[in-house]
C-alpha cells in the first residue's frame, strides 16, 4: 500500500498562514500554545490507537 506522506497544497497554505500568525506571538503565548498542540496530538494518538485496537 502506497501511502503519500506530505502536505497537500491547501495544507501548505494553511501552514504558511499559521506561521505568519505565530510569528506575531510573544514567547510565553507561543510556549502555551505549543504545549496545547502537543497535548492535543497525544489525545489524537490515543484515540487513533483505541480505534485501531477496536477494529473501527
Amino acid at each position: 500500500m502506497d501511502i503519500p506522506i506530505g502536505l497537500s497544497i491547501e495544507q501548505e497554505f494553511s501552514l504558511r498562514v499559521y506561521k505568519e500568525q505565530v510569528d506575531r506571538l510573544d514567547l510565553s503565548t507561543t510556549q502555551e500554545l505549543l504545549l496545547e498542540v502537543l497535548r492535543q496530538s497525544m489525545v489524537k494518538e490515543n484515540l487513533l490507537r483505541e480505534l485501531i485496537k477496536n477494529g473501527i
